[in-house]
């Protein structure tokens, strides 16, 4: 009996641990990859399982969502130094705005979207629109993969412009730890003060299962840059090159695919559709003022002709 109370306390005392560490599981479920998601240690003995926001699909914490799922996690929310590289004439750039995607099983993007009003189009593995919009007969055979990403910035005012070699290497750190991209991803990095372009190319036989795919590393980074980090705790990109801080003030991002995209003149902006107009009505006012021109030029002969008869009318005859 008197041995009783001896094992009762270290009983007691595991309990407590135990309760304790399941405590703090359940505090430290979070994900810390992305903040748009529902984690619960509901999984195999406890584990913390994330699924994301408007999807519910399992996500996997140690690596980057796709970009389909955090499009959909969004819509899902509340309201609230080197010569510079040109892109493409085929580049494509996210011109219109956000949409709830149609994802597949795997998180991907499916070649065709649609939006609630019946009117569809194809996108690539970016999720961006390459054909015009159709209705719901409008068909997309293949999602064509984005290979080649130009991430094009412009840096605020410094005092000196930043050494080309140090831009780079930090460039190459950051995607290489915070986004977890392969280093053979970022292809180059090119400077021109104040501009700073990221490639990166990835084509589908160069991807590997456990990559992070071109297009998740490039989202992440343009939430950061815009102070929308999709990672947990975090707001933004904090950046420095040697010491002195790399605030970016702007970026655009191009998307180039594997196949060139298949727009018809629909897609002619309103400021080049006006510059077309333009050029049309002044060859039209040059014409009109030719051929009046030509008229009265015409009329004045004709005048002058028949002045000419009837003096030669009067004129007595021999």
């Amino acid at each position: 009996m008197a041995r009783g109370p001896g094992l009762a306390a270290p009983l007691l005392l595991l309990v407590l641990v135990a309760a304790t560490r399941h405590a703090a599981a359940q505090d430290n479920c979070t994900c810390p990859t992305n903040k748009m998601t529902v984690c619960s240690p509901d999984g195999p003995g406890g584990r913390c399982r994330c699924r994301a926001l408007g999807s519910g699909v399992e996500v996997d914490c140690s690596t980057l969502t796709s970009k389909c799922l955090l499009l959909k996690a969004r819509m899902s929310r509340p309201r609230d130094g080197r010569g510079l590289v040109k892109p493409s004439e085929h580049a494509l750039v996210d011109n219109d705005g956000l949409y709830d995607p149609d994802c597949d099983p795997q998180g991907r993007f499916k070649a065709r979207q649609c939006n609630q009003t019946s009117v569809c189009w194809c996108v690539n593995s970016v999720g961006v629109r390459r054909t015009d919009k159709g209705d719901l007969s409008l068909r997309c055979d293949e999602l064509v993969r984005t290979h080649h990403i130009l991430i094009d910035l412009r840096h605020r005012a410094a005092a000196r412009a930043f050494n080309h070699s140090d831009l780079d290497a930090e460039l190459r750190r950051l995607f290489r730890e915070r986004y977890r991209l392969q280093p053979r991803f970022v292809a180059a990095v090119h400077y021109e003060h104040p501009t700073i372009q990221i490639e990166l190319r990835q084509n589908a036989s160069q991807k590997g299962p456990g990559d992070v795919d071109i297009a998740d590393a490039a989202y992440y980074f343009e939430r950061d840059v815009k102070g929308e980090s999709l990672f947990h705790g975090r707001r933004g990109l904090d950046l420095s090159v040697r010491g002195e801080p790399l605030e970016v003030e702007r970026t655009l991002i191009y998307y180039l695919d594997e196949k060139p995209p298949q727009f018809s003149m629909k897609r002619l902006t309103a400021g080049l559709i006006a510059v077309i107009v333009v050029v049309v009505l002044a060859v039209v006012a040059g014409v009109v003022v030719l051929v009046i021109s030509n008229r009265r030029k015409s009329g004045k002969y004709k005048k002058v002709e028949i002045k000419e008869l009837g003096e030669l009318r009067k004129e007595p005859s021999l």
